[in-house]
């Protein structure tokens, strides 16, 4: 692993619809880039979600045949192309 890298888990690139809430922006339906044993990664577009790093939100996988679980989450990275999102404890 780079010294650059300090990832823990192997990313595997995914494409889902996922809702992400939270109080100050409410809910909204963003997309998912990749995804691994400690998080995920969500793309954002055009400055359209404002979140800062430690925020908590919960997101749920949409249009399962059934309904996802809802998952505690944190805001742990931000680039100019999304937030990454650690699973809470």
């Amino acid at each position: 692993m780079a010294a650059s890298d300090r990832r823990e888990h192997i990313r595997t690139s995914m494409n889902t619809r996922v809702k992400v809430e939270n109080d100050r922006i409410g809910s909204v339906i963003l997309s998912t880039r990749d995804i691994s044993d400690g998080g995920v990664f969500i793309a954002v577009e055009n400055d359209e979600v404002e979140l800062e790093i430690g925020d908590r939100v919960t997101v749920q996988v949409q249009g399962l045949p059934v309904e996802a679980p809802v998952l505690d989450m944190k805001v742990v990275r931000q680039t100019h192309e999304g937030y990454g999102l650690q699973f809470a404890d």
